[in-house]
């Protein structure tokens, strides 16, 4: 693998639709924006200690926003991982949600 396992899963995502996923068994990452679908099921094997079974990718492009009369700032890209587990596995991080 490319990428360190730590360098490749950045943050979890914590916003309402992707709570409710994690009752299905669906966790969503942002993560590296040079990591593949692989290289992301391997990082979240190793790091939380669960069996993963499928991957989606988005990739999310830059947004410009607007914030008085002129200042416009740009939002970066990123790309985000919805992650599906096996069976009845359980990732820690996300138990109090």
């Amino acid at each position: 693998m490319g990428l360190n396992s730590y360098r490749v899963i950045l943050r979890p995502v914590n916003t309402e639709k992707s709570n409710g996923l994690v009752s299905s068994g669906k966790y969503t990452f942002i993560v590296d924006s040079n990591a593949n679908k692989v290289e992301i099921a391997l990082a979240v094997t190793d790091v939380f200690d669960v069996d993963v079974v499928k991957v989606r990718i988005l990739n999310n492009s830059a947004k410009f926003g607007r914030w008085g009369r002129k200042r416009i700032q740009r939002k970066p890209a990123y790309k985000k991982a919805i992650v599906t587990l096996a069976g009845n596995q359980r990732i820690e991080l996300f138990e109090g949600v």
